[in-house]
């Protein structure tokens, strides 16, 4: 994506101006989308105060404030919708939610639904800390929704890590800081967080997404890309809704997948064929893009080198090759859908006498 186009109005430093922080950040994001000091020019520095509590909370705001703005570029620069989930519940603040792009469902021949990992980072985030010392580029995954959109694919971002709301902050929202207003799992103080509806866990939120939304879509073509636990996520759907999915999924790339093939499928020979023939997975390695990595048997999926070792840049690192794939598996799926319409021939009758 070219970060140049990303108007004023959707500066992260209009956001900070704009939010309630107790101390005023001075960071914004260069047009490379990197994360840099106004004054000098610098990345972000953790140790900023002389306390590791100090430096922590500050850190905590910085990464909440990058959720809001990533979910801003999401609706205004990639012209995403949100939709909250359940869709029977009319008080939006107790619900979870996800982006997906207009007429995803109804008016596309392939949709692609990506998945991130486990922890902190939401819808739009491979991973927060990647965004702050990499850049947006390479920590969010605006450059898959905008290749996607690209190829007038759908898109559905899923919010997976999106589980808790925090009663104590509902009530009492003007009394804490940012950092108590973080709902991540990580820091809940029970019993004031209380796990949302059909969306309690990464799990739970993909299946209700599928059963509710992705499994609706008139798209003959539906692709996942999976980053981490999403993996695992991915194959837990795959397992429990196995018809559909098989149906309707025609390829999916793992990027440093969590999954277990042998574990998660329970030695179901079915599901195992179907994830050799409609998987790949990208693994941070020493070696060169794309290169084979290993010698599985086929009861897990080829694996291929992201062309980096670092974990958190498997991601952007693998983008190119994993749309490669993507375009080549359509073209594949594509020739299975095409039945030839038998000719028509006259038959001549011949009359008895």
């Amino acid at each position: 994506m070219n970060w140049l186009q990303i108007s004023e109005d959707l500066s992260f430093k209009k956001l900070i101006n704009g939010s309630k922080c107790p101390e005023k950040l001075k960071y914004d994001f260069n047009k490379n989308g990197e994360l840099r000091h106004e004054d000098t020019n610098e990345p972000f520095i953790f140790n900023y105060h002389h306390s590791y509590a100090g430096n922590h909370k500050r850190y905590q705001i910085l990464g909440h404030l990058i959720t809001q703005y990533v979910y801003e570029l999401l609706e205004k620069a990639c012209k995403l919708q949100k939709n909250y989930i359940p869709i029977d519940v009319p008080d939006n603040n107790f619900c979870s939610f996800f982006f997906m792009s207009e007429n995803a469902l109804t008016n596309c021949s392939t949709l692609v639904v990506l998945l991130q990992d486990q922890g902190t980072s939401r819808a739009g985030q491979w991973g927060q800390k990647i965004i702050i010392h990499e850049g947006l580029q390479h920590g969010s995954q605006i450059p898959f929704i905008a290749m996607a959109l690209q190829c007038s694919w759908g898109v559905i971002v899923l919010n997976p890590n999106d589980n808790f709301i925090d009663l104590k902050m509902e009530m009492e929202p003007e009394s804490l800081n940012l950092s108590e207003k973080e709902d991540s799992a990580h820091s809940l103080q029970l019993p004031w967080a209380v796990p949302k509806r059909d969306s309690s866990s990464p799990e739970e939120h993909t299946t209700y997404v599928w059963d509710h939304f992705i499994s609706k879509t008139t798209a003959r073509n539906v692709a996942f890309i999976a980053h981490g636990y999403g993996g695992l996520v991915f194959i837990n759907l795959l397992m429990h809704r196995s018809l559909e999915v098989m149906n309707k999924v025609y390829a999916v790339a793992l990027i440093d997948s969590k999954h277990h093939t042998m574990h998660q499928t329970q030695g179901n020979s079915q599901v195992q064929a179907w994830i050799w023939k409609h998987c790949r997975e990208w693994v941070s390695n020493s070696k060169p893009l794309n290169k084979t990595v290993g010698c599985l048997m086929k009861v897990d999926c080829p694996v291929v080198s992201a062309g980096t070792e670092k974990y958190n840049l498997a991601p952007s690192f693998s983008l190119q090759p994993i749309f490669k794939y993507l375009k080549n598996g359509l073209k594949a799926s594509n020739r299975k859908h095409f039945v030839r319409s038998p000719i028509a021939t006259r038959s001549k009758k011949v009359m008895k006498t």
